[in-house]
């Protein structure tokens, strides 16, 4: 893989954690703070729900910390090695952490009243756009499963070849 490229790769994976950094520290609790503000039924639901957004984003900057470990081995040529299956695992359990904090949000938000300062369309979007995420999560999940897989084969057939030759 050209070396520019990793370059731009890990560019935006240090601005990407960069700005979840930002968003943990200042945009969700400052956000939280002020819709109780202007909503105080929302009290109880702040505490709970800023720790697991803040929680989720975490689990994209594992997984992004083991994306830049697997470059690094790309770089050195050394991809197809038992070490690049322990970044591909973090990578799937960060993402069934964050899968499973949607799954515990969209539940919690379909079985709870949770009030409304109009007529309810912001729960009914917030509870969709969390379906929609566990959908995604488990999907990316998914996929990285058969990724990983298809690593192992390549690995495997690697070192066939290494014995052939």
């Amino acid at each position: 893989m050209h070396r520019l490229f990793i370059a731009a790769l890990r560019a935006g994976i240090v601005a990407v954690i960069l700005f979840g950094l930002f968003g943990q520290i200042v945009v969700i609790p400052t956000t939280a703070a002020d819709e109780v503000d202007h909503f105080p039924p929302y009290a109880p639901f702040a505490a709970p729900y800023v720790t697991v957004a803040i929680v989720g984003i975490a689990c994209v900057q594992v997984a992004l910390a083991a994306v830049w470990m697997l470059l690094t081995m790309v770089e050195r040529d050394a991809i197809f090695t038992p070490r690049a299956f322990r970044w591909v695992d973090t990578i799937i359990g960060s993402s069934i952490v964050a899968t499973l904090l949607a799954i515990g949000i969209t539940g919690h938000m379909a079985l709870t009243d949770i009030p409304s300062p109009d007529d309810g369309m912001e729960v009914i979007g917030a509870l969709a756009a969390a379906t929609a995420s566990v959908g995604v999560g488990a999907s990316f999940v998914m996929l990285i499963v058969i990724m990983r897989s298809l690593l192992h084969k390549a690995t495997e057939l690697q070192t066939e070849i290494a014995e052939v030759v």
